[in-house]
């Protein structure tokens, strides 16, 4: 299954928030929805219509203008991920049988169920994740490390950091 590109940004701002610091050269506990798109390296108009999705959602608090940016609420860091990824995703089909071109084996196909409970396996294996769970070591300093920002850790990980099976 792919994602759309809509749902894996929103994930990676709901990452980015959920660790304080990034946006060099003063890390800011608030950043703004331009320093978050220049953290992940993507489109400010793209993080825009994420983050106006995101807060619509409850998960991210914005506020404009000075002291004003981004924060993750409550409701946020414990957003399950396949909730997230089901809310930016739809809950239409893998495959669409009924298209411009209806497919002529809809009356009788077995492949369409197959694949709606492949999906649905999809999403109950992010289900019992949350936000807070995916930017655990080593991600957490992965993610801080992405602008730049003083004292952030980069991309090494000690001896004792492994990352967690489940969520690779």
């Amino acid at each position: 299954m792919r994602l759309l590109r809509s749902t894996d940004l929103a994930l990676r701002v709901l990452m980015r928030l959920a660790v304080p610091g990034g946006s060099a050269p003063a890390p800011s506990p608030t950043p703004t929805t331009r320093e978050v798109a220049a953290d992940m390296k993507v489109p400010y108009t793209h993080t825009a219509k994420v983050v106006a999705e995101l807060q619509h959602m409850g998960l991210v608090d914005a506020r404009r203008g000075r002291g004003g940016g981004l924060a993750l609420t409550e409701k946020g860091r414990t957003a399950s991920v396949g909730q997230v990824v089901r809310a930016f995703e739809g809950d239409g089909d893998v495959v669409d049988c009924e298209g411009t071109v209806a497919c002529p084996l809809a009356g009788g196909c077995r492949l369409r169920g197959a694949l709606r409970r492949a999906q649905e396996a999809f999403f109950a294996t992010l289900d019992p994740l949350t936000v807070t769970d995916v930017v655990a070591t080593p991600t957490g300093a992965l993610l801080l490390g992405l602008s730049g920002a003083p004292g952030a850790a980069g991309p090494d990980r000690g001896a004792g950091d492994r990352p967690d099976p489940v969520l690779d």
